[in-house]
């Protein structure tokens, strides 16, 4: 694998982890700002998933062995 597909795949990880922890913390404490974004946030965290998917297949696909 190489380098540059590990940090582009820890990046959509820790990306991911942001996301989720957010909206976590946003439905847990209600209010506006979790009736504003609550679907935004779900989304943007589907979408940094498929992002982070994306670059472990291709590492996988050009890794040699």
């Amino acid at each position: 694998m190489s380098v540059g597909f590990a940090v582009l795949m820890g990046l959509g990880m820790a990306i991911t982890l942001g996301v989720l922890f957010t909206g976590l913390i946003a439905m847990a404490r209600g209010g506006e700002f979790n009736d504003k974004y609550a679907n935004k946030l779900m989304r943007a965290r589907i979408v940094a998933q498929a992002v982070a998917l994306l670059f472990f297949a291709l590492a996988m696909l050009t890794s040699k062995g």
